[in-house]
């Protein structure tokens, strides 16, 4: 697991309410906060890989396209 970001008094204090508001402790808070943070990061990977435009087609498959098609009188 990557070493935990070092937080400043007045961040710890205010992830601290965060927690206690949650009914959890700080450090349960910190790693579900810092797990929640990856699950989003992958899902928005996941999602623009999926909106990736497809790479356009090459000589040869442009050829075998044109192969497939019926002849022209």
């Amino acid at each position: 697991m990557a070493k935990p970001q070092e937080l400043t008094e007045g961040q710890r204090a205010y992830e601290a309410k965060r927690a206690a508001k949650a009914g959890m402790t700080l450090d349960k808070w910190l790693a579900e906060k810092e797990r929640r943070a990856k699950q989003e990061a992958a899902e928005a990977a996941k999602v623009a890989e999926a909106e990736k435009p497809a790479a356009p087609k090459g000589w040869f498959g442009r050829l075998l396209d044109k192969a497939h098609q019926p002849l022209k009188k």
